[in-house]
């Protein structure tokens, strides 16, 4: 997969919370040796030049405060659709998407979250942000949270990707279940990325929730992330997530727009997308 894709996708809409994901995208393409390409949505094409003209001068912009080169892409379209169609096609290269976000702020308690709606349907990942990179030169601790179902192991590989390629620590966050055989399945998942973690040379420490109920189980999932200052949680979608999803709150919504404002990666289950084996096996 590294060698397939080679830039990092930014949503820009001249907004703080784009240009946080700027820094976000900037500090990962330094370690990832990638390129950093602004993404910018427009109603109209007929709007297209206009919006060219002024990213051109925030290209300009960044390249005096930040020091970075960044290319840039104007589309017309809706941004829930052209965004995920745009960072899918093999041929664009995009490594995965950063987006900022203000979380789930007046209208969007209502209508779901707009973050989820642009993120459904990506075969690429998106790393959703609230706040500034952190100070240190890398991200040192990612949360994955392990729980009963099968998409663990599809969010396994950037796990792997993760830890190897911006040398993280992964902390495997087990979920408390009371059911016996879900209990069985939590373990079975454990045991497959600790064996993956192990032959990939990455560090890992083993967490268990002690609580029951999923709104508690996040709420504590985000205490210890804050606990131990977490630089991303990896998280998969809700599959076949629907409009319902969307109006009442698929559950991942909640980590999107958390408070503690800790950057959330989130994968697409069945992306049939990438090959697991690509780089699992070491």
């Amino acid at each position: 997969m590294e060698h397939e894709r080679k830039s990092i996708m930014v949503t820009w809409d001249f907004s703080a919370v784009s240009y946080n994901a700027l820094k976000h995208a900037v500090k990962m393409a330094h370690i990832l040796k990638n390129n950093v390409l602004l993404f910018h949505i427009v109603n109209d094409s007929s709007e297209e030049e206009t919006a060219r003209k002024r990213i051109e001068e925030t290209v300009g912009e960044i390249k005096k405060d930040l020091g970075e080169e960044v290319g840039y892409y104007v589309h017309s379209g809706k941004i829930f659709k052209e965004i995920a169609d745009y960072a899918s096609k093999e041929e664009n290269s995009v490594n995965f998407v950063v987006m900022g976000t203000h979380g789930m702020k007046g209208g969007q308690k209502l209508f779901g979250s707009w973050a989820l709606k642009v993120i459904a349907g990506s075969s690429v990942p998106f790393i959703v942000v609230q706040d500034q990179p952190p100070e240190k030169e890398r991200y040192t601790d990612i949360v994955f949270p392990i729980d009963f179902k099968s998409e663990n192991k599809e969010k396994l590989q950037w796990a792997i990707f993760m830890g190897k390629y911006l040398n993280s620590t992964i902390h495997l966050y087990k979920a408390p279940v009371q059911d016996k055989a879900l209990q069985k399945k939590v373990n079975v998942n454990l045991n497959f990325a600790i064996r993956f973690l192990i032959q990939n040379n990455i560090e890992y420490e083993i967490h268990t929730s002690a609580k029951s109920g999923s709104g508690n189980y996040q709420k504590e999932l985000l205490a210890f992330c804050k606990k131990i200052n977490a630089d991303l949680i990896l998280i998969t979608t809700t599959k076949h997530i629907t409009t319902m999803d969307y109006i009442f709150g698929a559950k991942e919504q909640y980590l999107l727009s958390n408070n503690e404002k800790i950057p959330v990666m989130c994968v697409n289950p069945k992306s049939n997308f990438a090959k697991v084996g690509q780089f699992m096996y070491g």
